[in-house]
């Protein structure tokens, strides 16, 4: 039995990855500062631990072959945009501390959680965005400290990879959305804000959107996230590579197929001012394709379908967070 380590596993796509390897018979020790919110822990062990300390870190990846490193300071716009600071501070200091550890401790393949806010600002200028290729990323010039801490870190995943016998996967994760995911207190993002907003609603009434609503992004569903994670580990690619879909929207047709998915008739659309990000943003799977032979499959509607009936689930039982 293969034992592994899934660092950030109290988070939204952690626990979902705990479970999808605990189904295919790993042993696994999950790592975060919290327990999962709204799930049971899977995890054969679950340690709270913070990897902010180098004693932490150490702790968490002995006596494992692989991990997953998925530990990170995040949110939605909202708060990525206004938490440079801290995130920079914070996740660099888990990223350090975390693959350093594994390297001490003899790990044979760790797998580094990046994000498409590591492309330029300069390539995401018009929503009618080219599809970002991985080759995009410089001449380097992410929007948020955000984006310049994950191409810090995927830069020292290929050092590490390149100068010590541990194998590096990086993953670009490309708006990631799905149940059991943070939906409200700020750092939701766009479609469980859109979800939460939309259950709250009456037929006829209105919801708030951030900015004109033009903007435009693609999103991937996670059960194809944590399926594509697993097959990258397993991949001989240690490029970074793309993860998600080439279904582009704009979060005004995003909050149309929410309303759709929900049954609900006649919802309007508040513009009010707020972060939004870059103007475009699509992931260009070719790369993907090529290598693993498979991309995400789950379309938009299919996805957002679970998401919104949990959510309003939540929301209608007084579970709210």
């Amino acid at each position: 039995m293969k034992r592994v380590c899934v660092t950030g596993a109290g988070g939204f796509i952690g626990h979902h990855l705990v479970t999808f390897l605990k189904e295919r018979g790993y042993w696994v020790r999950g790592v975060d500062l919290k327990y999962p919110e709204y799930t049971d822990v899977d995890a054969d062990e679950f340690e709270l631990l913070d990897l902010r300390r180098w004693d932490a870190a150490l702790q968490a990846t002995r006596g494992v072959e692989q991990v997953y490193a998925l530990a990170a300071d995040m949110g939605g716009m909202g708060y990525i945009s206004t938490h440079h600071a801290e995130i920079l501070h914070t996740n660099s200091l888990i990223n350090l501390h975390t693959i350093e550890a594994a390297r001490v401790h003899g790990v044979q393949r760790y797998l580094y959680s990046s994000s498409a806010c590591i492309y330029p600002e300069y390539r995401q200028t018009e929503t009618d965005v080219v599809p970002l290729k991985e080759s995009d990323a410089y001449p380097a010039q992410p929007q948020d400290a955000y984006g310049w801490e994950k191409l810090f870190s995927e830069l020292l995943c290929s050092y590490y990879a390149g100068e010590h016998p541990m194998e590096t996967r990086i993953v670009r994760f490309h708006n990631i959305y799905g149940p059991y995911g943070t939906y409200d207190g700020g750092r939701e993002k766009a479609p469980a804000a859109l979800c939460r907003k939309v259950a709250l609603a009456e037929d006829g009434g209105s919801i708030e959107i951030w900015g004109d609503g033009e903007q435009t992004r693609s999103f991937c569903y996670i059960d194809d996230c944590v399926e594509g994670i697993y097959r990258i580990m397993q991949s001989d690619v240690g490029e970074p590579l793309n993860l998600g879909t080439d279904e582009m929207v704009s979060i005004k047709e995003l909050a149309r197929v929410v309303a759709e998915v929900a049954g609900k008739r006649d919802i309007g659309l508040e513009h009010v001012r707020g972060p939004q990000g870059v103007r475009g943003r699509n992931s260009d799977n070719s790369l993907l394709r090529e290598v693993l032979g498979w991309e995400p499959t789950t379309s938009l509607h299919d996805g957002l379908r679970p998401t919104y009936q949990w959510i309003e689930k939540r929301l209608t039982s007084g579970e709210r967070s």
